[in-house]
């Protein structure tokens, strides 16, 4: 079976003029009783952050959360030091990188464009942990353009297998770009739940059309079928039920 979320049924949410929010799945102000997540996926929130503008010092706890940058650069710092001048991990988020932080027993951290003159958009992605009250820790790897040219390259997994980044989660997510003449067949575990959340462009999901900003939830489909992209970049999540 196979649901779409379509874009323009996102929920939508803005914060003193220099966010922009759709959320896929209930967050925040924003919730709809039909879309509290799939499986062991929480959030999808599609954020746009004006020039210079970001999320002061917050806390979490307990959540794998996935940053995913589409345009320009954030600049993330935490209660780690991740961030700080010298740390081993910059802190600043690119397109083409995967960060990964376990909020674990709790940890403080701040979210920033980078970038002074323009927007930067990115894909904040929550999702449950397998294990409650872990140590925090942080993760950042980047995956070049060539890397995800016409397949699905591995960025986040249980185990960090392949090179990708490791979370504390039973899921795994693929990173793609797809133009026409590109196409991508896998099979699916039938007895776990899939997602594909289409980031730019247009592509075909198991033979539906989906604009960017849509969704495709998937529960007992045998595979996977990625064709007639145009500018297509999308994640493929592999989902706990």
């Amino acid at each position: 079976m196979i649901t779409l979320r379509r874009s323009e049924e996102r929920g939508r949410s803005t914060h003193g003029g220099w966010l922009q929010s759709a959320h896929s799945f209930s967050f925040g102000d924003y919730f709809d009783i039909r879309h509290q997540g799939h499986g062991n996926l929480l959030v999808i929130n599609d954020d746009t952050v004006a020039g210079g503008r970001g999320f002061g010092s917050h806390g979490h706890r307990d959540m794998e959360i996935i940053s995913y940058v589409l345009d320009g650069e954030l600049a993330h710092k935490d209660s780690m030091g991740n961030g700080e001048t010298g740390a081993v991990n910059s802190g600043i988020i690119r397109p083409g990188d995967v960060q990964r932080m376990s909020a674990g027993t709790g940890v403080m951290h701040s979210e920033f464009n980078n970038l002074q003159d323009r927007s930067t958009r990115f894909l904040q992605i929550w999702i449950k942990p397998k294990f409650k009250g872990i140590r925090p820790g942080y993760e950042q790897k980047h995956f070049d353009r060539e890397q995800r040219r016409g397949r699905l390259v591995l960025v986040a997994s249980r185990t960090g297998e392949n090179g990708s980044v490791s979370m504390n989660a039973d899921a795994a997510i693929h990173a793609g770009l797809f133009d026409e003449g590109e196409h991508c067949v896998r099979p699916l575990n039938t007895g776990r739940l899939a997602y594909v959340h289409l980031a730019r462009g247009s592509l075909n999901v198991n033979g539906n059309a989906l604009a960017e900003g849509d969704g495709a939830l998937l529960d007992g489909e045998p595979e996977l079928k990625l064709e007639n992209g145009r500018d297509a970049e999308v994640l493929v999540f592999d989902l706990a039920r």
